[in-house]
């Protein structure tokens, strides 16, 4: 996966495009015969402006032809705003004219008094070429697909910045950007991919194969329990999960060391089923191929850690991954059965198919052995909360509002949006059990809020934060940085919250 290479030129002339970013205010002044681009593409833009193709309002975006009136074959204007999320939204609508007129070196101007303005505006230039960048490089994602023709990709080659005497000045801030936004963007790509792999190809076998490789590539220790080992752990809840598949599941343990002076430690434990028929309490058939995207858990944990080692963040973090294929078979887990989890509390399981919930305790109780001392928790958990929030938010349950207080504030950078659930104590009434310390699932009413509160259960009074992604991990169709099918959201949340001190 190998990305472009950036460079800082105050020159565009060997671009193949050109991206011009304006305000709306450019605009206005634009229709008052102030210079934009070119004389001629200038009568064009108010050409288009007037007959309603391009619209003064954040996101639009326009591309014109020079005809030799400039180096570049194309100009891109596209029309921002003040907020990071429009700014990336922005650059993603540019990506469409990008891919279609295949221009494979851009340039992309940033130079105007009123642009350079708005991007400070992002908490700072850095923060806002990061944006742009993010939101250019991650809509031009391409699945990849098995077939008997060979798959080309688009390749952006090169992107350089036009840039004025002030913006020179700050050159390391936009270095460090192109940086960032370089690793963050690798980093989203693996977890798009690997939540993107089918069923047979992507085993808990294979998936602790992939987190060895990203290990050995970034130095990292990591711990890949067997189903052995997990039995020597007493891993109830992943071994009963796993034992109906003939693939065995695996616990998979990423150290990172990035402050040893600091006694504080991230756990951040992934839901890693690689695939999910609901066991027992079998799923209908429909959409059921969907299912290869129940680890985007485990793909947002993973591409989190391979950003945070990536930019070296100065931060202790495990990376927790129990992951498992929940399957029927004549061994599987039956609605009624009893399991004791690595915690030593006893659950019922009333629902096969609420089986995430049991592989993310064990997890969660792996991390606080290890030393975690506050817990994030990622995973496609519960139909439930497309329901509440369908496909647009991140729901979330956590025992702590300082802790979530600060995953808002990385997730608005991120453009990721993220709505907290109630956390009543009414509502683990639906979830306790005659026959055990707990039944794993509450029913239908609020089964988003109970799920996060079984997982709670098991926290031992750390900070934490449960992120229900059912409904943003996979999509139907793309939408703005977004692709149809895996998205890798939570990837850069979660780089933003755990770096957030580091910058």
């Amino acid at each position: 996966m190998l990305l472009a290479t950036y460079r800082y030129e105050d020159m565009a002339s060997k671009a193949d495009g050109l991206i011009i970013p304006v305000t709306i205010a450019e605009l206005e002044a634009l229709k008052q015969g102030q210079t934009l681009v070119q004389a001629a593409i200038d009568e064009q833009l108010k050409h288009m402006l007037t007959n309603g193709v391009l619209k003064a309002k954040t996101g639009q975006t326009a591309a014109i032809a020079t005809l030799g009136l400039l180096p570049q074959q194309i100009v891109i204007v596209l029309v921002i705003d003040d907020g990071a999320v429009e700014l990336r939204e922005a650059f993603a609508q540019a990506a469409v004219h990008v891919r279609s007129n295949k221009l494979h070196t851009i340039a992309i101007d940033i130079s105007s008094n009123a642009v350079s303005e708005a991007l400070q505006q992002q908490n700072g230039l850095r923060h806002g070429v990061k944006a742009a960048l993010e939101g250019l490089k991650l809509a031009l994602y391409e699945r990849s697909w098995l077939r008997k023709a060979e798959q080309t990709f688009f390749d952006l080659k090169q992107i350089n910045f036009v840039l004025n005497d002030d913006q020179l000045k700050q050159q390391s801030d936009i270095e460090a950007a192109v940086r960032e936004a370089d690793h963050m963007i690798e980093s989203v790509k693996l977890a798009r991919d690997l939540t993107n792999m089918s069923g047979n190809d992507l085993t808990p076998e294979r998936l602790a194969f992939y987190a060895e490789e990203m290990a050995q590539k970034l130095d990292l220790d990591i711990e890949v329990l067997d189903e052995w080992s997990c039995a020597e752990e007493q891993m109830g809840g992943l071994l009963g999960v796993g034992q109906g598949s003939v693939n065995p599941p695996r616990m998979i343990v990423i150290h990172y060391e990035g402050d040893p002076d600091s006694s504080e430690k991230w756990g951040l434990v992934g839901k890693g089923i690689t695939f999910d028929t609901g066991g027992i309490s079998l799923k209908p058939s429909a959409s059921m191929e969907e299912m290869i995207s129940d680890m985007g858990g485990a793909a947002a944990v993973l591409g989190a850690i391979h950003a945070i080692a990536s930019m070296k963040v100065k931060a202790n973090v495990l990376a927790v991954i129990p992951t498992a294929e929940n399957m029927p078979s004549d061994r599987a887990l039956k609605p009624g059965d009893v399991i004791r989890t690595m915690s030593g509390y006893t659950v019922e399981v009333v629902n096969t198919d609420a089986e995430g919930r049991l592989v993310l305790v064990d997890g969660i109780t792996t991390a606080i052995k290890r030393g975690a001392t506050k817990l994030i928790d990622v995973a496609t958990l519960t139909g439930a909360v497309l329901v509440a929030l369908g496909t647009e938010a991140t729901g979330a349950v956590t025992n702590n509002e300082e802790l979530f207080a600060q995953l808002v504030a990385a997730s608005e950078k991120s453009g990721e949006r993220v709505w907290q659930l109630p956390a009543y104590a009414d509502y683990k009434k639906l979830i306790e059990s005659d026959v055990a310390d707990l039944k794993n699932s509450g029913g239908r009413y609020a089964g988003s809020i109970t799920a996060g509160l079984f997982i709670g259960h098991f926290v031992e009074d750390k900070p934490w934060v449960h992120l229900d992604i059912a409904g943003t991990a996979y999509l139907k169709g793309s939408r703005r940085w977004e692709p149809k099918g895996a998205t890798g959201v939570m990837v850069r949340t979660l780089y933003e919250l755990i770096s957030e001190k580091d910058r």
